[in-house]
């Protein structure tokens, strides 16, 4: 009985949180399809009139089709980040877990409390060492810092650590592989499914990176998707004529979370653990 009501609580309190999750993104689509005068005269959390195509068509017109320009930044900065930190944070990770050098003890606890410390207290420091370099106002003051992803680094540390075991790499070693054959060979394919989570976090939060580009850059044309959005906004408020009204602001960001939904769904089946798990007879 006892069992019976703790699988009942158990699900009670996960349908309270997918609720909780679900919550936002029922309230953006629902706000998505109104007017800009429905969008504050009719119910919150449900539809009224329904204007979905013509916040579409407002939204890729507006200022001479600038949103695609942010939808293609967005992509960019995503792609090239999310691809660049996951290298870095392949090759750092398996040096971590198989490799023994001097200091590599230290240098992990480093590491963990890199993790601890929030993004946005480096940008300011960044902002300065990019500005030392010349580089304010341009695509790699967005990317070069996301190319560092200690978290990731940490996650694929931990996976090679436990799912790769040394007789795979101590076997190709003795066939007369190099380490970086060893690597290429051996461990990168096993990786697989870490990597690819590293892959879609780095994806997510060079996405949805706010602070970072808003500091770095002033030029519209960078502008990501969430600091152009931001600019609409700060201009409606501020009523400006010709400014996007709050409908096509909300719509460009339901818009803006459809590519990280298809990412996600083209990606999940590539999350599977311990695929050597037991290869080693």
């Amino acid at each position: 009985m006892s069992l019976k009501k703790g699988s009942v609580a158990a699900h009670v309190v996960m349908g309270l949180m997918a609720i909780y999750f679900l919550l936002p993104f029922w309230w953006l689509l629902v706000a998505a399809t109104k007017d800009n005068q429905g969008l504050f005269d009719s119910a919150s959390l449900w539809f009224s009139d329904f204007h979905l195509i013509d916040n579409l068509k407002a939204l890729f017109s507006q200022d001479n089709g600038v949103y695609l320009t942010w939808v293609r930044n967005s992509a960019f900065y995503a792609v090239v980040s999310g691809v660049g930190s996951t290298v870095v944070a392949a090759l750092a990770g398996y040096a971590f877990a198989k490799l023994r050098f001097p200091g590599r003890n230290a240098l992990f606890s480093l590491l963990l409390g890199l993790i601890m410390v929030p993004a946005t207290a480096l940008v300011l420091p960044t902002y300065l060492l990019m500005s030392q370099a010349n580089l304010v106002d341009t695509i790699w003051a967005v990317i070069l810092p996301s190319l560092l992803n200690p978290f990731g680094v940490y996650l694929l540390r931990v996976y090679v650590h436990d799912s790769i075991p040394e007789e795979m790499l101590e076997a190709a070693r003795i066939d007369g592989a190099g380490e970086l054959r060893v690597f290429t060979s051996v461990a990168l394919p096993a990786m697989k499914p870490a990597l690819v989570t590293v892959l879609l976090f780095g994806i997510v939060a060079s996405w949805n990176n706010f602070f970072l580009p808003l500091v770095m850059l002033s030029d519209d044309q960078l502008y990501p998707l969430t600091v152009g959005l931001r600019s609409w906004y700060m201009s409606a408020i501020m009523g400006n004529g010709g400014a996007a009204t709050f409908s096509v602001i909300v719509t460009g960001a339901l818009m803006a979370i459809v590519p990280l939904i298809a990412a996600f769904l083209m990606l999940q089946r590539y999350w599977r653990g311990g695929l050597t798990i037991g290869a080693v007879k």
